[in-house]
């Protein structure tokens, strides 16, 4: 195995939204960044090059995180080689309906992306990270998993079903000095809000706003980074007080 000089931090969805954000912070803390993204090339470059800027290098990887086969091919055998020191998991689709009028293919598209996903990373990764015995896992969630929001049944369950596999694992790999969170935002700031009814849903949020994705991310570095790491299977809410 040949071990990098440097941690590296494989950020899943890492070219838009809270993922870049993520990305860019890891980089800031001295991480070279794995980034995957899905489809758009452009934009995962521009996040490279932001990295780099940072004076940190940055790798792509295509694939539909979706896609067990494809995620394997991908990540497995460069994991066994140089297991990752930080993995977070950020990619995610929405495709909101009530449940009523909720096509069958809107549901399966959002777990197979939104929970599937989160399996077929880890599975890809976790073993050389156990053989290492170190190393922090950071899910991405949602508030929408933790309280369920109306036209969000897929959403939530797949959110949910985040929160209940990132604990089941914590329990499984705590004894391995890998740590395992999740992070739950709440209304940020993104490609994925921009369309939705603002002052609404301000009027539920004690905070008075949404969130930014640094404010996302500086969670999610702090959960991959701090070294006198005492938090362990933790849900931490980044929702302006949407959920308490």
């Amino acid at each position: 195995m040949a071990e990098s000089s440097s941690r590296i931090g494989l950020v899943v969805g890492g070219s838009r939204g809270i993922g870049r954000s993520a990305a860019l912070e890891l980089a800031k803390s001295g991480f070279d960044i794995w980034l995957t993204y899905r489809s758009n090339r452009e934009a995962a470059d521009s996040t490279r090059a932001e990295v780099e800027a940072l004076g940190r290098s940055c790798e792509l990887f295509q694939f539909d995180v979706a896609d067990f086969d494809a995620v394997q091919e991908a990540l497995q055998d460069r994991a066994d080689k140089t297991p990752p020191h930080a993995v977070v998991i950020s990619a995610a689709i929405a495709r909101d309906n009530l449940m009523v009028w909720m096509t069958r293919e809107e549901w399966d598209a959002v777990i197979r992306t939104d929970l599937d996903g989160f399996f077929n990373v880890t599975k890809a990764v976790l073993f050389p990270m156990i053989r290492e015995r170190r190393g922090r896992i950071v899910a991405v969630a949602s508030v929408s998993g933790q309280i369920g929001q109306a036209g969000q049944g897929n959403y939530s369950a797949a959110k949910a079903g985040v929160i209940g596999a990132a604990k089941a694992l914590a329990r499984e790999v705590g004894k391995r000095n890998i740590h395992v969170n999740v992070v739950a935002p709440g209304v940020i700031e993104t490609e994925m809000t921009a369309d939705l009814p603002k002052e609404q849903i301000l009027a539920l949020i004690p905070a008075g706003r949404f969130g930014t994705v640094d404010e996302v991310a500086s969670v999610i570095r702090f959960l991959c980074v701090e070294e006198a790491m005492y938090i362990h299977g933790q849900v931490i809410g980044v929702n302006g007080g949407l959920a308490m």
